[in-house]
């Protein structure tokens, strides 16, 4: 007899399960079935040998037999009449064991949903070579006209995985709206009659007006990697060559002016992300990760919009400081807008993709920091004042966090701060270690203000007349009491495009969402005029021509996600949404 393997799951005691699928390619069988009270099934797998015998077996005793061996096959999946199940559910209600739309607890056991009673439970891989059932390929000539139980064929992995709980056969689209905003600190949404509207950027004499998306893109070689974020998903949605046309329709709907992009994947980019943008008459600048990473940033803007000024990518790792040992970058461009017949500021552009790691906070807050340094240094004007800045990109970080408020408010007491409540994503702290003051060592040339240092030399005067800089001696570094102060502080004054949070009922806004998580860490930052900018300690120096916001496109929540099956789904290819926000420059 060949070797028996074992899997539990929990069901139900009002319905019990039982079909015997056809032999995989080795030959063995699935029997799953349930006792009449039984509340934990047994999942075996026997060989020929069984069969042979005529038996259908539990360790525990009786055998239940429930489906008939004239079920359907859909696609992958197994179905069979509505009536069939109903006669081997001992006249129970069938909705007792009924699960409502917006209800997404982990339960393993399945659902009926009065829809298309769909049952959410997909049968575990239970053989050595993982060969697929030979079922999976079956297509059925006719369906029955009677209601049908639907049994979805996805695999769970060896280590008992259980099958997401969110699984959903709902198709359709995801519905987002333009919400325009009336002014600065007061909104006021308004729903579009027609999905395909949107609000037209116009540009004046006294106006530049110009659009933002910033999209995680999902680089496919890191979807591949985390597989287990996406059991929700069917593999054919999952594939490269399906997600990326999704994703340029998506470009091209919403067409915006400045495109950030994290996560693209650098030999996708050269073969077809880059060649279909600059068909759509974007300049592409693109800045991979260090190592051996496969993705990094880009920044695509509209030829008829802007002239490139200059390109400035930002390195995170150092290999001179132990903290930054992380591949991760960022990429800032100093945007020209073209308007005739006026001039204008510059508008620097800011793009990134800080560490994902929960617990490393310290981490965050140093890329953090490098980035805002080199904005500040991109962004300074001759005069001495702050050009424009739009900030975009995946922050692993969630609204409220402490990284999230430092943006915000332009200020952080990190002291006490345990490094896994910097992004918000860590529920407790427990055994975490505290933040050191400073979290940087000096020799990484950034202050405490977020700007970089530059040591002044003493000058000496040459016999010939000339100023000449003396090479620096290597003496000791003297850190004083200001250094080591636990404040972190910035001189933008930056708006987020989104409140994070629907204004009617408070629930949470996400811009993520797949099996393990649905939560808000992508964002487009801003710089605009705020009452009382001047009386902000750092805050002496001055915006130029801070932007307006005009509108922006609706996020949504996790209850409306998963009525699509979360991200990706049939028609939305990454796991995160694109965010867009359109921008007003006063001149």
């Amino acid at each position: 007899m060949g070797t028996w393997r074992r899997a539990r799951l929990n069901f139900p005691a009002c319905f019990a399960v039982g079909p015997r699928g056809p032999a995989s390619s080795d030959g063995e069988h699935l029997v799953l079935d349930a006792a009449k009270s039984a509340v934990e099934v047994d999942v075996v797998t026997g060989s020929r040998e069984l069969e042979g015998r005529g038996v259908e077996r539990w360790k525990r005793g009786a055998v239940y037999p429930m489906l008939p061996h004239h079920q359907k096959s859909l696609g992958r999946d197994w179905t069979t009449p509505w009536e069939n199940l109903q006669k081997c559910c001992w006249n129970r209600h069938i909705s007792s064991c009924m699960r409502w739309p917006g209800h997404y607890s982990r339960a393993p056991y399945p659902y009926f949903s009065s829809r298309h009673f769909s049952l959410n439970w997909r049968p575990p891989c239970l053989f050595e070579s993982r060969a697929p059932f030979q079922y999976w390929n079956w297509r059925p000539d006719s369906l029955s006209q009677t209601s049908l139980i639907h049994l979805s064929s996805y695999i769970m992995n060896s280590e008992g995985d259980e099958p997401s709980s969110k699984r959903r056969k709902h198709q359709g689209t995801i519905q987002r709206h333009w919400e325009y905003i009336c002014n600065h600190n007061k909104e006021n949404t308004k729903i579009l009659g027609d999905e395909n509207v949107d609000p037209v950027c116009e540009d004046s004499e006294s106006n530049f007006d110009f659009s933002v998306m910033s999209y995680n893109i999902l680089s496919q070689d890191l979807l591949e990697d985390n597989s287990h974020l996406y059991k929700h998903c069917r593999r054919p949605v999952l594939h490269w060559s399906f997600r990326f046309p999704n994703i340029l329709k998506e470009i091209k709907h919403f067409d915006a002016d400045v495109l950030c992009l994290q996560e693209v994947q650098e030999d996708h980019y050269g073969t077809e992300i880059r060649p279909s943008l600059e068909s759509l008459g974007y300049h592409c600048e693109y800045k991979m990760r260090t190592g051996r990473k496969p993705d990094g940033c880009a920044i695509c803007f509209k030829h008829s919009k802007f002239s490139l000024l200059s390109v400035n990518p930002v390195e995170f790792y150092r290999r001179d400081v132990p903290l930054l040992d992380r591949d991760n970058v960022g990429l800032v461009l100093l945007l020209q807008p073209k308007i005739p017949s006026a001039a204008s500021p510059a508008i620097c552009v800011a793009n990134t993709h800080l560490l994902y790691n929960p617990r490393r906070g310290d981490i965050k807050l140093t890329q953090l920091a490098m980035l805002l340094a080199e904005i500040s240094s991109v962004a300074h004007q001759k005069d001495g004042s702050l050009c424009p800045i739009v900030m975009c990109g995946d922050f692993n970080s969630v609204p409220g966090s402490p990284l999230y408020s430092f943006i915000k408010e332009g200020k952080l007491n990190y002291e006490g701060l345990a490094i896994g409540k910097v992004s918000g994503q860590e529920q407790s702290s427990r055994g975490q270690r505290i933040l050191s003051i400073p979290i940087w060592p000096p020799n990484l040339g950034i202050s405490q203000n977020c700007v970089y240092e530059v040591q002044q030399l003493p000058k000496v005067e040459k016999p010939d007349g000339d100023l000449t800089q003396t090479e620096p001696d290597k003496t000791e570094v003297l850190v004083t009491a200001e250094k080591l102060s636990s404040n972190l502080q910035h001189h933008f004054s930056l708006s987020s495009v989104y409140s994070h949070y629907l204004p009617d009922t408070g629930i949470p806004e996400v811009t993520t969402c797949h099996s393990r998580s649905a939560i808000t860490v992508d964002y487009i930052f801003y710089s605009a005029e705020k009452e009382g900018v001047a009386e902000q300690p750092g805050a002496e120096v001055t915006l130029v021509g801070g932007l307006k916001l005009l509108a922006r496109l609706s996020l949504l929540t996790e209850e409306d996600l998963w009525t699509v099956n979360g991200l990706p789904n049939e028609n939305n290819s990454s796991d995160h949404l694109p965010l867009l926000a359109k921008f007003r420059l006063e001149l």
